[in-house]
């Protein structure tokens, strides 16, 4: 995607088989037998079945629109807050927090049986300005606990953390980006990660970024080789986020699975955070959930709005519903991907990786 779309954006407890039990009864109320097999209704039904999720990412203010909550209740067994999470929302003042919006997100949700992903903790972007004015060993207290507090807020409540989310610059270097948070040292992601974990032991830490689905991207590797060094060291990660916004300029690349395997051959799980896709390209759409059914580790995918109108994308018509809520040909190409998953008899094994990183020079 785009610099410019990128500025645009307004961004277990226990095992997760206890967590699909929650959605087993929804389940088994949306299928329809067609033979010996039966075919969910329902994307979060489906994914289900399959031991996984379909989430969606939610916005409080727009709880109250019927339309908006008929088709989220329906359709998915996960959530992400949209902006609710973020420490700009969380934590306006240094040490003046604030949950509202983001406990009314996750109260909904779990008054549906639905899973809830926390997004995120520790962001170079939408920090309140206590925080952009901040720098050295006093930044780094209070990223601290600033992931404290959250986490442990939401504890037991949140099933996944993105911990840290886009801490890799674009381009062909692999390089960290350049931030406020990073200029207090090389460590702080590692330091984010054993705080999260110490506030809340139950929840999946998980690293997220965007323009990480191409195996053969600099930016690809270089959160492949953190991630390895951290599962080496015993730096507590149990998934990582791919965004996989995508788009004519960031299309869906035809080594999207060897990306999501080699993830997942490292000891983590793999999660679809924020999928969205210009023009709800069908067949892109049936080959992501393609993909991730087929390997192992990949739980879930989240799609990052309901209808084109939520969208922060809004113009590009990227989502699975449109603006006036109905389904779109891309919807039937998930429903049907996700049907024709094999349903697991036994818990998720990791795949090995197709090959090991590639050197090599990133698409643009």
């Amino acid at each position: 995607m785009t610099k410019q779309l990128r500025r645009r954006k307004a961004r277990v407890v226990g095992t997760w088989s206890a967590l699909f039990a929650g959605v087993a009864a929804a389940a088994a109320m949306t299928t329809v037998m067609a033979g010996t097999a039966t075919a969910a209704t329902t994307l979060g039904a489906s994914a289900a079945e399959r031991g996984r999720y379909f989430g969606t990412a939610v916005a409080a203010n727009k709880l109250s629109d019927s339309a908006y909550t008929t088709i989220l209740n329906r359709e998915f067994n996960s959530v992400t807050p949209e902006n609710e999470m973020k420490i700009d929302a969380t934590e306006p003042n240094q040490n003046q927090f604030n949950y509202a919006n983001a406990d009314r997100i996750v109260q909904h949700a779990r008054s549906q049986g639905m899973q809830v992903r926390g997004h995120t903790l520790a962001w170079h972007s939408q920090q309140p300005g206590w925080m952009q004015n901040m720098s050295g060993t006093a930044l780094r207290n209070a990223m601290l606990n600033h992931v404290t507090q959250v986490a442990t807020h939401f504890r037991g409540q949140v099933v996944a953390w993105d911990v840290v989310n886009e801490a890799f610059a674009d381009g062909s270097t692999g390089a960290r980006r350049d931030s406020n948070l990073q200029r207090t040292g090389n460590d702080w992601i590692e330091a984010a990660f054993r705080a999260a974990r110490a506030a809340d032991p139950n929840a999946k830490l998980c690293y997220n970024d965007y323009n990480t689905d191409d195996w053969t991207h600099a930016k690809t590797q270089a959160v492949y080789r953190m991630v390895q060094d951290f599962k080496q060291r015993g730096v507590p990660i149990d998934c990582v986020g791919l965004q996989s916004h995508m788009n004519n300029q960031s299309p869906y690349p035809s080594n999207y699975r060897t990306t999501l395997s080699s993830f997942a051959a490292l000891g983590v799980d793999v999660q679809i955070t924020e999928l969205d896709i210009e023009g709800a390209n069908a067949t892109w759409y049936r080959n992501v959930v393609n993909d991730c059914l087929a390997v192992a580790r990949c739980n879930g995918i989240t799609v990052w709005g309901i209808r084109d109108s939520d969208s922060w994308r809004a113009s590009q018509t990227p989502l699975l519903f449109n603006s006036s809520g109905a389904k779109k040909p891309a919807y039937d190409a998930v429903l049907q991907a996700l049907n024709n998953g094999v349903v697991p008899t036994t818990g998720p094994t990791t795949g090995g990786p197709t090959s090991p990183p590639p050197v090599s020079t990133p698409r643009r």
